[in-house]
């Protein structure tokens, strides 16, 4: 038996993206497009038997009809493909009202030949080309069904997120003492695990995560356990499998160097005895890339120091989101070039340049200017700290003394009237 596991589409996230004239969509949104096209090729090419989304379909509660129209096309190949599609509602699925359907309900309403919404903890029992499976679904908890109980009105967040927390393990250990362990068994759900690595989710958070323990989890009915919230890719237990299958695509900068796929498990049972493998697919997501440039104070040319590090490094900027991040003193911001530099960097699919601007500190108990010191020489020793250009510094001494004499001649005639 051959199961998909993906999770985290999160399709109608548009950030450095722009618009596509021929699509009318955005180019971010197209990339997530594509990124879920290929898990689906996947699936029907290679015969899979089961595929498992662990939720978080759109970037928000109430997707455009576009995108929900975008992500139902995917999910009607699946279907018309015969391959039994369990999708799991995730955070980024719910309403936050209680009552109100999820982003993904309409595939269970409109009751879609092979396609399985788990919109509550439950055991589905699906029959597949190669026999039948036990699939146990966890979605996210819905924290409003336990905040219109009684006995929880008056408590604090963290006391509402403990209660929380305790649901959701006692109706895992419920679940998992429903599996027959004689038959296949996965478990396919949308929660944080207590010790997973987390990613780019933490900046999408939408409320403090209630947590479950991974002893609490990984129970050994299950032959393998699919989990989605969590962006990062990762195994956070070999016996039984307790996988991570992370965003499909790099969603922001926190994904920078972070590998972007699927999973695929595969089940063989011989008699009683099963074997149970399982391996990542990396898919060609959007790639991130930093460029950090950091300019010396006597640097002559601080653009062509740039433009340097940015040829050093073309190969990766090419069709890349790219932010480059500037450190330089003050007297040399004036100097770049900004042109230049985003010509230099016109291959990279978005381009954000951040400056950090260092100033020399001027603390008084220091010492570097003295009372001894005349007006004029305690503006040509400030010059010398701030490492202005010989020229430039002979001008503005040129200027300083000018002013200087002006303002004593005027104090000398105001002190004889």
């Amino acid at each position: 038996m051959k199961i998909v596991h993906f999770a985290d589409a999160h399709i109608g996230l548009e950030t450095y993206g722009g618009m596509d004239s021929a699509t009318g969509l955005n180019t971010r949104v197209i990339d997530e497009l594509k990124a879920l096209d290929s898990v689906i090729d996947f699936a029907i090419s290679d015969e899979a038997d089961l595929v498992l989304f662990c939720g978080d379909a759109y970037k928000n509660r109430e997707p455009s009809p576009t995108y929900q129209r975008e992500f139902a096309k995917r999910i009607r190949r699946l279907s018309e493909a015969k391959i039994n599609t369990v999708v799991v509602v995730g955070n980024h699925d719910l309403s936050g009202s209680p009552g109100k359907a999820s982003s993904v309900e309409i595939f269970d309403t409109l009751d879609i030949d092979y396609v399985h919404v788990a919109g509550k903890p439950g055991i589905l029992n699906i029959t597949t080309k190669k026999g039948e499976v036990q699939v146990a679904v966890f979605p996210w908890p819905r924290r409003t069904a336990l905040l219109v109980r009684e006995d929880v009105k008056n408590l604090g967040i963290e006391q509402v997120k403990e209660q929380l927390q305790d649901a959701m393990a006692e109706k895992l250990v419920q679940l998992a003492d429903g599996i027959d362990p004689s038959k296949p068994a996965v478990l396919a759900a949308h929660v944080a695990v207590a010790n997973a690595k987390t990613g780019t989710e933490k900046n999408m958070v939408i409320g403090s995560d209630p947590v479950v323990m991974l002893s609490t989890i990984a129970n050994h009915v299950y032959d393998y356990i699919a989990l989605g919230h969590v962006h990062r890719q990762q195994v956070l237990s070999e016996t039984p499998p307790v996988v991570y299958a992370g965003s499909l695509e790099r969603l922001d900068f926190g994904d920078e160097g972070e590998d972007k796929g699927f999973y695929v498990a595969e089940i063989k049972q011989t008699g009683k005895e099963k074997q149970v493998t399982y391996e990542f697919h990396k898919m060609q997501a959007r790639r991130f890339v930093t460029l950090e440039v950091d300019i010396p104070d006597e640097e002559a040319d601080p653009t062509g120091r740039i433009l340097s590090e940015i040829a050093g490094r073309s190969g990766d900027i090419a069709d890349a989101i790219v932010r480059l991040k500037l450190s330089l003193p003050g007297h040399l911001a004036s100097a770049l070039r900004d042109g230049e530099i985003f010509k230099a960097l016109k291959e990279a699919y978005n381009v954000s340049i951040a400056r950090d601007i260092r100033r020399v500190s001027r603390s008084r108990g220091a010492g570097w200017i003295k009372d001894t010191l005349t007006p004029l020489e305690a503006l040509r020793k400030y010059m010398e700290t701030q490492n202005i250009a010989v020229e430039r510094r002979k001008k503005l001494l040129e200027y300083g003394e000018k002013l200087i004499n002006e303002k004593l001649s005027a104090e000398r005639g105001n002190h004889a009237g």
